[in-house]
C-alpha cells in the first residue's frame, strides 16, 4: 500500500519541486498532485510545460518521492456538448503530462450537474468512450470518486457507474471527508467500503462533520435551501467520521491501494498535521515500500 500526500496546503507558497522536497522532509514517499494554477486547474486547459515537468522529474529523482497520482477536475460530464468536448481536450493534455512524469495513475471526479443527472451521465460515458484509447495507449489507470455536487453524489450510485464501464484499469476512490454526502448523512463507512470493495483502489483520508446532524443545522447556510454543498477536509479526530470503522474495514478487506492524506484549510499547522496524519495512517494501515512498487 502507498501512503501519499496531497500538498494542497502548500500550493500558494511552494513550487511542485519544493512540494516534493517538503513531502520527503515530512516522511512521505509519494505525492498526489492536486489542482494548482501553474500545472492544471479546475476545468481549465493544463498549463504545465516541458520545463516545469523536467524540474519536477529532477526533484522526484533527487528526493525519492514519486508521483502516485494526479488529480485533475474537468467537467467531462457537462450536458453542454461544446463544454464537454473542451474538457476532453483538457484531459488529453493532462494524460500526456502524467505520462511525461512517469505517473501511472490519475484520480478524478464524476463532475457534471446534479440538477441534470441523466444527461450528465450520458455525457460521462461518451467522454469515457473517447478517452479510453488515450488511457490505454499511455498505460495510465483511472480512479473515480463521487464528489459533492457531482451528477452522482452517493457511494452506491458512483460504484455502479464505475462498474458500468467494465474496464479493468478503472477503479473507485472512497473519500472519507465526503462520507456523509456519500451516504446522505448516515455515515455507514463499513457498508460503503464493502459495497465498493470489488472496485476500491484508493481512499482519501481526512475528517469532516455530518452536515445532516443537529436537525440539519450543523452548518447554517443562507438563504435556507440554497443549492450548494459544504464539507471539510480536517485532521483525523476533528470531525464525525467513524475512524475505527473505516480503518478496521480497510484492514479486514486487506486494502492494498493508495491512501492519500488530504487535509485542506489549516495552512498555519500544515507540517504538524501532515506528520500526525502520516503517523496515524501508518499505525492503522501499515507502510508503503516504494522500491517494491516501482
Amino acid at each position: 500500500m502507498r501512503i501519499a500526500l496531497d500538498p494542497h496546503m502548500y500550493h500558494a507558497q511552494l513550487s511542485v519541486p519544493e512540494e516534493l522536497r517538503r513531502a520527503a522532509d515530512l516522511g512521505y514517499r509519494w505525492l498526489e498532485l492536486s489542482p494548482r494554477a501553474d500545472w492544471f486547474f479546475w476545468h481549465r486547459y493544463p498549463k504545465a510545460d516541458a520545463a516545469l515537468i523536467a524540474d519536477a522529474r529532477k526533484a522526484a529523482a533527487e528526493t525519492g518521492v514519486g508521483f502516485a497520482s494526479l488529480v485533475p477536475v474537468f467537467d467531462w460530464s457537462s450536458p453542454d456538448e461544446q463544454e464537454r468536448q473542451a474538457q476532453v481536450r483538457n484531459w488529453r493534455r493532462l494524460l500526456q503530462i502524467a505520462s511525461d512524469l512517469d505517473c501511472p495513475l490519475v484520480n478524478t471526479e464524476l463532475s457534471g450537474d446534479p440538477n441534470d443527472a441523466r444527461r450528465s451521465e450520458h455525457a460521462f460515458y461518451r467522454s469515457m468512450e473517447e478517452l479510453a484509447p488515450d488511457f490505454e495507449r499511455l498505460g495510465i489507470s483511472l480512479n473515480i470518486e463521487a464528489h459533492p455536487y457531482d451528477f452522482a453524489e452517493t457511494n452506491d450510485d458512483a460504484v455502479q457507474i464505475v462498474r458500468g464501464l467494465d474496464l479493468p484499469w478503472v477503479g473507485y476512490v472512497w473519500c472519507a471527508p465526503h462520507a456523509f454526502h456519500l451516504s446522505d448523512g448516515v455515515g455507514d463507512a463499513e457498508r460503503m467500503l464493502r459495497y465498493a470493495a470489488p472496485k476500491l483502489r484508493h481512499v482519501h483520508l481526512a475528517d469532516c462533520w455530518n452536515h445532516r446532524a443537529g436537525v440539519g443545522n450543523r452548518y447554517i447556510l443562507n438563504p435556507p435551501g440554497v443549492d450548494a454543498r459544504i464539507h471539510q477536509h480536517n485532521e483525523i479526530g476533528t470531525g464525525d467520521v467513524p475512524w475505527d470503522s473505516v480503518f478496521g474495514t480497510l484492514r479486514d478487506l486487506q486494502f492494498d491501494g493508495i491512501a492519500t492524506v488530504c487535509v485542506f484549510g489549516w495552512e498555519d499547522d500544515a507540517d504538524g498535521i501532515h506528520r500526525r496524519m502520516l503517523e496515524r495512517v501508518t499505525t492503522e494501515l501499515g507502510t508503503s515500500d516504494p522500491e517494491a512498487e516501482s
